[in-house]
């Protein structure tokens, strides 16, 4: 049984930072690129990065490029998505997705059940 748990979400203050995680059990973990998506209310699910395995290439979204960083320990079956200078428009339930391919949320096979970001002062 594939699991994906996230954790890391809360609520902060604009130009601040959080860090995200998605702990992976049931599959091979280092075979699998991983993505992280985000859906805001009323929005659709869109894509935010992407890392291949085991972790050498990694691509962004035009709106988090340069502010996200995601990263992936193959030990510990572990991603990470480091989110810096934070805005209100970043405020949406994050996703990890693991077996997928590009940007395209519907091509991934599993995914965790989502932590909420909050960017608010």
């Amino acid at each position: 049984q594939v699991q994906l748990v996230e954790s890391g979400g809360g609520l902060v203050q604009p130009g601040g930072s959080l860090r995200l995680s998605c702990a992976v059990s049931g599959l091979t973990f280092s075979s699998y690129a991983m993505g992280w998506f985000r859906q805001a209310p009323g929005k659709e699910r869109e894509f935010v990065a992407r890392i291949s395995w085991p972790g050498r290439s990694t691509y962004y979204a035009d709106s988090v490029k340069g502010r996200f960083t995601f990263s992936r320990d193959n030990a510990k079956n572990t991603v990470y998505l480091q989110m810096t200078s934070l805005k209100p428009e970043d405020t949406a339930v994050y996703y990890c997705a693991a077996d997928g391919l590009g940007v395209a949320w519907t091509s991934y096979k599993y995914w965790g059940q989502g932590t909420q970001v909050t960017v608010s002062s």
